[in-house]
Parts: C-alpha cells; structure tokens; sequence
C-alpha cells in the first residue's frame, strides 16, 4: 500500500509500535549466502570442538590461520596486532588491537565453551556380570533421563606421572566404537515409569557400557576389566592408576546437521554455549583494525558457576587485560571503567509444545535475530547482571546501525525457574555488560537445535559491537 493511502491509524501504528519481522523477510539474497557459509563453518567447527580443550584447540588454529600470535607479558604492542593467550588448555582471550589507547576502554565478547556432559570418576572403570562400565559425575544441568539408550564418544587427556599427557578422542572419526549408557525395557519398567522425570535415573546409574570380551588367558576374577585396560595399555600406553590424573569427557555422538525440510535449522551437541563463543570468535578474526581494541573471552566452567583458574571468576582475564594495558602504560582500571561486553550466551527459544512456562510476550522467538537479556537470574533477579538502560538503549543503536535482527527475551515465566551467564562476572570488573545470544530449542539436552538466521545475526550482531567507537 501506499504511504499517501494509509489511514492515521496505520501511520501511528507503524511510527509508534515495536513490531519485530521474522528475519527471512529481511534477508537479502546476498546475505543469505553469507549466511550458509558461515553456517557451514559452525557446523565444522562444532564438529572438531566436543570439549572446552578441544574447543580451544579449534580457536587457536583457525586464529592462527588468521595471523594472530602469541601474546607474552611485555611484548609491545601496536594497532592492527592480532594476539591471543590460551589459559590451562581450556580457555583463549584472543585481541585485536585498536586505534585508539586502551584508556578509552575495549570492547569485549565473552562466551563460554564448556558444555554440560558426563565426566568419568577418578576410578571409573569395573565390572559387573562380565560387562565393563565407567562410573561418571555428570556435569552441569542436564536431565539424566536424556543421556540413556543413545552413542556416545569419550574425548580428554590423561596426565601421567612423568608429566607427559595422553588425548584421548574416540567415536568422533568414521570408523570408531561409540559408547552407551544402558536404559531399562518398558516391560519391565513399570516402577520406574511411576517416578517423576528427574528421579527416573539416578545419576549413579549413568554407567557408560564399555565391552564383554574377557581375557582369554587369564582364570581371574575381573577378565573383561582386564581385556579392557590391556587394549588401553596397548593403545595409549596407560595403566588404570592413570584414571586419577585424568580429564576424560563422555559426549554425545551426533554430528552437527541440517535440520528440518528446509534446512533452516543446525541440530547438534553444544550449541550451549559455542554457538556463542564461535560467534565471538568468527567475528574477531574478520575484524579488520577497529578504532577500540576488540577482545574476545572464551571461559571454561560456566556450567558449574564460572569457578577454577579456567572459569570468567579467575584473575586469568584479568591478567591478560593488565599485560595489554602495560603495554601502553594504562591503568587497567581505567580501561575497565570505559570498557564494554556483550555476554553472549543462549537463551531460551520460545517452544509452542511447552508455553506454559513461557511468558509470549517477552520471550525469543526463532528466526527473529540475537536475543537480548536485560537481565537473566532467577525469579526475583537473583544471581543476574542488570543492565541499565542506558547501556540497554546503546546497544539497540549499534545493531540496527548494523542492520542486526535482533529481540529483546527473558528466559521464561519469572517464577518457572532462571539461569544465569558469564555477565555478572565482568560487571563485578566494573565493565558495562550485557546479555545477548541465539535463541535454543532443547537447551542442555544431548541434542538441541539453534536457527540458522538466529546464529549468523548473533556472529553480525558480535562484529557491529566489536567495531563500535
């Protein structure tokens, strides 16, 4: 219609409502191509990252590739250097150096790339009626009933006494086992079926199946333990001792997919948080030289509070911080002071099968861009970074300057439940942050399921912050 055939009331409605659009609506041809491709490479990059080391590890070569370098304390630096440091193997801060001094502050994309698995136990391995099973410690929120009757893969490191370490990657390469955590047959589940959901499963019986075959010269007790550490012993040179000093991971075997007729969809292990962390990431190395030094934080253990060295609590951030600030003779206070981050972790996907814990009118909606949280927590705010609405009021400038979909989300209805990110944690550094990310379906299950619209606005959303003056 016409600008000159519409009523008052249309003109009103259009200058005075927020009506967001589907984002498909939006999208030039151009940019849906921009958006498969970079689609594409999350899909890789999830593949090759199935842990937070293994994550680091990803980032370190694809920045590489990009000329980013080491950064060691009292290198000087100048704009345009690309630098990154890894922490413990398990977290990277990676810098783009600005322009302009560090005084004026950064500015920051923080991500986790810790995702909720089962972790074996410090003595894992045993058998039981002739079958060998890993003992685990789940990891994170998950819903035990989910992590039954479907492949798994084991990925980590065992640090043996000498100081030299073992990888460990099974069931991610064609060709490999996969692994299972048994489950009961429903005709012999009739008490289980009674028990709520979170009951049904115990978490002591979250045993991963590990084989059968017994040693065949050997009258002892134990034989199929002990055909199974002997092919270890074989393969990696361990003995069961050196399950003590081990960090070995059970995660899903699924590869990241397109999913539904139109492909619209990425189904995958993870999504929480490394679609995130890959958007930081993939935004800071097609960055260019930005006029405030662009960083990006990949942290380890938000699943479990943010805590340890490789956690957004540790000093390590900190540190990495001060060392550039010394480079330029900045007080890393006043960098903080004039810094700002974009948090960027999931949120929850508005799901029509479950709306009863879903507030409609203020919850993320698929396929209409970066989701951004004023604040999450629970209930009462409890345990959020509340951004004001000044800093609220900057970042919808920044991305509809860019042209980034985007909405505003909370979680779900207040009283249903909440949940928390990395955002408190660098406000307590006195550093203006606020929450944003894709929007998740089935978020913490084995498998979950992110737009792919959803992804490629919260990697654009990343740079136009990235390269905010």
């Amino acid at each position: 219609m016409d600008e000159k055939q519409k009523t008052p009331g249309e003109l009103r409605r259009e200058a005075l409502f927020h009506q967001p659009k589907n984002g498909w609506d939006r999208l030039s041809q151009a940019e849906e191509g921009e958006l498969n491709a970079y689609c594409e490479d999350y899909k890789h990059y999830l593949d090759a990252a199935k842990t937070e080391r293994e994550a680091v590890t990803e980032a370190v070569r694809l920045a590489q590739a990009k000329g980013f370098k080491p950064f060691t304390r009292g290198m000087a630096i100048q704009p345009g250097d690309k630098l990154y440091r890894v922490n413990r193997g398990k977290a990277v801060m990676l810098a783009v150096v600005g322009n302009k001094s560090l005084s004026e502050g950064v500015n920051i994309g923080a991500a986790h790339i810790d995702s909720p698995r089962l972790d074996l136990k410090p003595t894992p391995l045993y058998e039981e009626n002739e079958m060998a099973f890993f003992k685990t410690h789940y990891y994170g929120g998950i819903r035990k009933y989910q992590w039954v009757a479907i492949p798994l893969e084991l990925h980590g490191v065992l640090a043996l006494k000498d100081g030299s370490t073992v990888q460990v990657a099974i069931g991610n390469n064609p060709g490999d086992p996969v692994f299972t955590v048994d489950d009961l047959l429903p005709h012999l589940g009739a008490e289980q079926s009674k028990k709520p959901l979170g009951e049904a499963i115990p978490a002591e019986t979250l045993n991963v199946l590990v084989g059968s075959r017994p040693f065949k010269d050997d009258e002892g007790s134990d034989r199929v333990k002990l055909a199974i550490l002997d092919l270890l012993n074989q393969k990696y040179g361990i003995v069961e001792a050196d399950f003590i000093s081990a960090e070995l991971e059970v995660v899903p075997n699924f590869k990241a997919s397109d999913l539904g007729f139109d492909r619209s969809f990425i189904g995958a292990y993870g999504h929480d948080d490394r679609v995130c962390g890959y958007a930081c990431l993939a935004a800071l190395l097609d960055l260019g030289t930005p006029e405030r030094t662009a960083v990006c934080m990949l942290a380890d253990k938000e699943e479990i509070g943010s805590t340890g060295v490789s956690g957004m609590k540790s000093a390590a951030f900190d540190t990495f911080m001060s060392d550039l600030c010394d480079a330029q003779r900045v007080q890393l206070k006043v960098c903080y002071e004039h810094s700002f981050c974009l948090s960027a972790d999931v949120t929850a996907a508005y799901d029509p099968n479950f709306a009863d814990v879903y507030e409609k009118r203020n919850s993320a909606y698929i396929n209409y861009g970066m989701g951004l949280c004023k604040y999450t927590g629970s209930r009462g705010k409890s345990g959020a970074s509340d951004a004001s609405a000044e800093l609220v009021g900057y970042v919808r400038r920044v991305l509809d300057e860019a042209g980034v979909a985007w909405q505003m989300a909370e979680l779900g209805k207040v009283d249903a439940g909440g949940g928390g990110t990395v955002a408190c944690y660098m406000a307590e550094r006195d550093i203006d942050t606020l929450d944003a990310g894709v929007p998740v379906l089935s978020m913490h299950a084995p498998f979950e399921t992110v737009s792919k619209l959803d992804c490629y606005m919260t990697y654009r959303g990343m740079k136009a912050i990235y390269e905010a003056k």
